[in-house]
């Protein structure tokens, strides 16, 4: 038997987009009936997940120069994920800057969220060592793999 992959047509599929519309995550809004049960149900038993907010508000406002407050929406993800972006017009960027790194880009509302809360979630899931908080930050990262903005996002991340 022949165990040697053979390729007749070249690939032309990104490695980050999904393969099917099957495949690919979904992210839902949270209604506003539901915000307060939001970071309970989805942080809940994650020690300290009540600093989780603010320290998101601070990441944004590290990485923002134009950032001064304001309402976020909140997002949950059809993998289990869940993320909070700015709450803002359609066509607004954000323009993030990560002195750490010294990448900078424009970023939608959305991207920006989703930058801002990955860093929040990597540097929770190190100061916990909680196993459930690193799920979070992966199923948050996966939805940004498939993101039109993904190469931002892992910019200012990286």
């Amino acid at each position: 038997m022949n165990n040697i992959l053979t390729l007749t047509s070249p690939v032309t599929e990104s490695l980050t987009s999904p393969r099917t519309d099957a495949d690919r995550i979904k992210c839902m809004p949270v209604p506003d009936e539901q915000r307060a049960a939001f970071w309970p149900q989805h942080f809940g038993r994650i020690p300290l997940w009540i600093t989780l907010e603010p320290r998101i508000f601070a990441w944004m406002d590290r990485f923002c120069a134009d950032y001064s407050g304001g309402i976020w929406n909140f997002y949950s993800l059809s993998n289990g994920g869940a993320f909070m972006a700015p709450d803002a017009g359609s066509d607004e960027q954000w323009s993030l800057f990560n002195s750490m790194n010294g990448n900078g880009g424009e970023l939608s509302a959305e991207a920006a969220g989703i930058a801002v809360c990955l860093m929040a979630y990597s540097h929770h899931a190190c100061r916990t060592e909680c196993d459930a908080m690193t799920k979070h930050y992966y199923r948050l990262r996966d939805y940004a793999l498939n993101h039109p903005e993904c190469n931002a996002i892992m910019h200012i991340i990286d």
